[in-house]
């Protein structure tokens, strides 16, 4: 910022001024993602916030490898840390684990109501901004993030000083087009006055895309788990209703095909129910719950 400042002030008259290209990166890995939004629901409708560890790689990216949560005093609109000796007993822990990043910023939720700061939380990122002058403050929404779609959103501060010399805070030449589109409640809260928008981009390796495939993927002990066997009998009576249904009606399809032509065949079943399919569907499904159920009060009888 002081290269721009004294680049400014020894423009020459008439001259256009040289704008660098400031523009960053904010890159993710899944296991901070996950441990943001995990955090974030867990504490709705109240705002949670931690910190986020990473490193600077250059002057274009900031990685965040991972995060932790932080003692804090929150509400439904604003959050606020209370014990600032916890990060320094928190970071030398992870040191001595192995996680030697430095805090490159930190994150709370805004749970239900977009993403953008709050005059608590400019204070609280002027605040990081004073120890790490890159710092970047994260804002992530659990309760509109659903499947396949996390609404989350960086900011940083704009420097007052910059703007009275009437420049920009940055400029966006590598990252147009990959900034989201502000939302109108952003722009409400002084997005672009006060602070701006970072592009946020996702990173994958190996073993985190490994650990993802294997998030909800069901163990094979859950099957031997038993059912209560009066739901159980519930089920086998209400699918065997079915069944009768479906054979009747698998029967008296049986007996009009034999009365048509090879045209009506065609489109005769077209649009309706095709008995012979859901039939098959009941039986496959009646058969292995009841074998299943059967298998596991066997191994419990013998184990326990």
């Amino acid at each position: 910022m002081d290269a721009m400042m004294r680049a400014g002030a020894a423009q020459r008259p008439g001259e256009d001024q040289k704008m660098y290209d400031t523009a960053e990166t904010v890159h993710i890995s899944s296991l901070a993602l996950l441990k943001m939004l995990k955090h974030g629901r867990a504490g709705v409708p109240m705002e949670v916030m931690g910190l986020m560890l990473g490193t600077f790689v250059d002057d274009y990216t900031v990685r965040v490898i991972d995060v932790f949560a932080m003692p804090q005093c929150g509400t439904g609109v604003s959050i606020e840390a209370v014990d600032p000796v916890f990060q320094m007993n928190m970071l030398d822990m992870l040191k001595q684990t192995g996680r030697g990043e430095m805090v490159v910023g930190w994150y709370h939720s805004h749970p239900g109501f977009g993403c953008w700061l709050s005059g608590v939380d400019i204070n609280t990122q002027q605040s990081f901004e004073r120890l790490t002058e890159r710092a970047v403050a994260v804002v992530v929404d659990p309760v509109q993030s659903v499947k396949g779609k996390v609404v989350i959103d960086a900011f940083r501060l704009i420097s007052p000083q910059a703007t009275m010399l009437g420049q920009e805070p940055r400029q966006t030449t590598s990252n147009v087009g990959h900034l989201n589109k502000p939302s109108l409640s952003a722009l409400i809260h002084n997005l672009n006055r006060y602070y701006y928008s970072m592009a946020i981009s996702y990173k994958k390796n190996e073993l985190e895309e490994k650990m993802l495939l294997n998030l909800h993927k069901k163990k094979w002990t859950g099957n031997l788990m038993l059912q209560p066997f009066e739901k159980l009998e519930t089920q086998n009576v209400d699918t065997m209703k079915t069944m009768i249904d479906l054979a009747k009606a698998y029967q008296k399809m049986v007996e009009d095909e034999k009365n048509m032509s090879k045209e009506e065949l065609i489109v005769h079943n077209v649009g309706k129910l095709n008995a012979k399919k859901h039939l098959e569907t009941n039986v496959e499904s009646l058969m292995s719950s009841n074998i299943e159920q059967a298998l596991g009060a066997m191994l419990d009888t013998v184990v326990f």
